[in-house]
């Protein structure tokens, strides 16, 4: 399935967008500033970015880790406590060899179309660092469903960076993979991250009790959830208040 749109004389195709839906898309081009491009990377194979008004989500590489790792040491024990971690359990490897084989181990789920992780880089301020949002647990067959989880640099939390992240990843979600359902759980006390998904009025589902081991407990975590039929109908509110002006 592809759809091509015209803009600034260039087209974009939206690839897999289920047919019935595109009658119900405003007249747009997906090119709306959330591009998406393919960049080669100092590894092989291709560096993944999607770009909305403020923010760049763009594969991490190996040379990213020095900007990585500064925002994880300065803010290790602002992120710890709402990281996966078991009991007694290391925090997540932050040397350079862990790093890498991170970026591989995402380069591969990108590969195979199981999840797709972004580093969320700021372009105004010469292309700081800023934190982290992936797609995971792609599922397809009855489901087309997917997890989205993210995390900010706490000098940069509260300035909208993660509602517009959030969004240009819901349109590539929906619109470029063809997903039907996206799902963000978050600890109750987790105002900061509860407050990302009112300003975006995502659905709230209810509470799942000790859903994930998190910093060594097991968590209740509120689902919350977007449907591509709620995508499609929300879609202008959204481009217009997060993304920028439409092509």
């Amino acid at each position: 399935m592809q759809r091509e749109c015209g803009g600034r004389g260039s087209r974009k195709p939206v690839q897999t967008l289920p047919e019935h839906l595109f009658s119900l898309l405003p007249d747009l081009c997906y090119e709306y500033r959330m591009r998406t491009s393919h960049d080669a990377g100092p590894r092989q194979g291709s560096t993944l970015t999607l770009a909305g008004r403020r923010v760049l989500l763009r594969s991490l590489r190996d040379d990213d880790y020095g900007a990585w790792s500064e925002v994880r040491r300065r803010c290790r024990d602002w992120l710890l406590p709402w990281e996966p971690r078991p009991a007694h359990g290391q925090p997540m490897g932050e040397d350079p060899v862990s790093f890498a084989a991170r970026c591989t181990a995402r380069d591969r789920e990108s590969q195979l179309g199981t999840g797709y992780g972004f580093g969320i880089f700021l372009p105004a301020e010469s292309g700081r660092f800023a934190g982290e949002i992936n797609l995971t647990s792609v599922r397809r067959a009855p489901f087309q469903s997917a997890y989205v989880g993210y995390w900010i640099d706490q000098q940069l939390a509260g300035n909208g960076y993660i509602p517009e992240a959030v969004v240009v990843l819901l349109g590539f979600a929906f619109e470029q993979l063809g997903l039907h359902r996206v799902q963000i759980s978050i600890i109750p006390r987790n105002r900061a991250s509860r407050r990302v998904m009112e300003k975006l009025v995502i659905r709230e589902e209810g509470t799942a009790v000790r859903y994930l081991e998190i910093d060594g407990r097991w968590e209740d975590h509120i689902r919350y959830a977007i449907t591509v039929e709620e995508w499609v109908e929300r879609r202008r509110e959204y481009l217009e208040g997060w993304i920028g002006e439409q092509q």
